[in-house]
């Protein structure tokens, strides 16, 4: 079950975990986007399902969590990955950063509602799923340390800082259970939708592939990942990680 999965680095994601053999729920707000991408995998041959959600209403995770329960049978992978960027606060935040107290209440909340409180109800809603089955997987999708501070980044910055220490306190209460939290980042800017036009040149020169998040992610859904938990996983240094941990 991946979760902003109609575009960027989710479809990325869902994409990857098809390809190597995996059943996908592609899950998004509904819309051309979310349509358009299933059919793609579709007519890839992968086993997909589109799920429609809007991750900040409780009820619709609800009923979206049971149609991939439904359809499905089971869940062995949750990536929460849905969010929302600077661009919908600041269409121009590169060029002209938007001081704290310029931000618009709504625009606040509409940003911690997606990135923070909708990580929390498709987890909520998926854990004790697979505590009782007796295993699972939950990753978090983050970003670095540094954008999280970044001047004129409220309330995308705090919303992914939230997220981040979400998925710490969940690996916490999840310890010595058989569901694993682990937390998975590019390691820079990557090029999805929340890229605004105004970028640097540079910085899009420089930009990573959404693809990037596809190997930490497939491995992390993987038996070989079984030990792995309350990692902090970096997509451009994952080769380097990988060596250390089975060293």
């Amino acid at each position: 079950m991946v979760t902003g999965a109609s575009g960027g680095i989710g479809a990325a994601v869902a994409a990857a975990l098809a390809q190597a053999g995996a059943r996908v729920a592609v899950c998004a707000r509904p819309g051309p986007r979310l349509t358009t991408t299933v059919r793609h995998f579709a007519s890839a041959g992968h086993d997909v399902l589109s799920v429609e959600v809007d991750v900040r209403d409780a009820d619709q995770v609800k009923r979206a969590v049971e149609k991939v329960y439904d359809h499905f049978g089971d869940l062995d992978v949750l990536v929460n990955n849905a969010g929302i960027g600077m661009r919908t606060v600041n269409p121009r935040f590169f060029e002209q950063p938007m001081s704290f107290w310029e931000v618009p209440a709504d625009d606040f909340s509409r940003v911690i509602d997606t990135n923070l409180t909708g990580y929390f109800l498709v987890a909520r809603e998926v854990a004790p799923r697979m505590l009782a089955r007796g295993s699972g997987a939950i990753i978090m999708v983050s970003m670095n340390h540094e954008t999280m501070v970044r001047r004129g980044f409220v309330p995308y910055g705090p919303s992914r800082a939230g997220s981040e220490a979400l998925a710490r306190i969940m690996a916490k209460d999840l310890a010595d259970t058989p569901v694993r939290v682990n937390i998975v980042l590019p390691g820079g800017v990557t090029v999805t939708g929340m890229v605004p036009e105004d970028a640097p040149q540079e910085l899009r020169d420089h930009a990573l592939s959404p693809e990037i998040m596809g190997p930490p992610i497939v491995y992390l859904a993987s038996d070989a990942a079984k030990g792995v938990h309350d990692e902090r996983i970096i997509a451009t240094e994952f080769d380097g990680w990988l060596k250390r941990h089975h060293s």
